[in-house]
């Protein structure tokens, strides 16, 4: 690897953390009823996504959707069978609960979308079409779900009213 890749890889990590930040930071000063900072912040996160995106292309790591399927489906797997559970048993041994049930219900929720990326993966590999369906999120802890949201999230026990549906 290239010198210059590695340093795409790295901005893309770096943009990549800001926009999520910035989107951290947007909620926070909503909040606290400071509208213009969250826009500003919003903004920016978008910018960042720009960055972001055109830094993941360039260093190639966005390719047909049966190889993007199979990244996907290996990088969640990698996050709830060996990330994940590390994190959780350090946070854990440190006694900090709140980031035990963080790293938890992310762990839980990577096992759910490795899930849902090998199904997607199987019906492209088989030529099949992807069953039309809405996916909700959690925006308590993430989980993803086909079709209706659950009444409560098997997760982390939110209601089903804090499930959002994405785009």
């Amino acid at each position: 690897m290239t010198k210059t890749n590695e340093n795409l890889k790295s901005a893309f990590a770096g943009e990549s953390q800001a926009n999520r930040r910035y989107l951290a930071f947007a909620q926070k000063a909503e909040e606290e009823g400071f509208a213009q900072a969250a826009k500003l912040f919003r903004a920016a996160a978008e910018a960042e996504t720009v960055h972001a995106l055109n830094h993941v292309k360039i260093a190639g790591e966005v390719n047909s959707t049966l190889e993007n399927l199979g990244a996907a489906v290996s990088g969640e797997t990698f996050e709830f069978t060996k990330m994940y559970p590390e994190y959780l048993e350090v946070a854990k041994q440190e006694g900090n609960k709140q980031a035990a049930w963080s790293f938890d219900v992310a762990n839980k929720v990577e096992q759910v979308h490795a899930t849902l990326y090998q199904k997607a993966l199987v019906a492209l590999k088989s030529n099949k079409e992807m069953a039309k369906v809405d996916y909700y999120v959690c925006s308590v802890c993430g989980n993803t779900v086909e079709g209706e949201p659950p009444e409560v999230c098997p997760i982390c026990g939110a209601p089903k009213s804090k499930f959002f549906k994405t785009a």
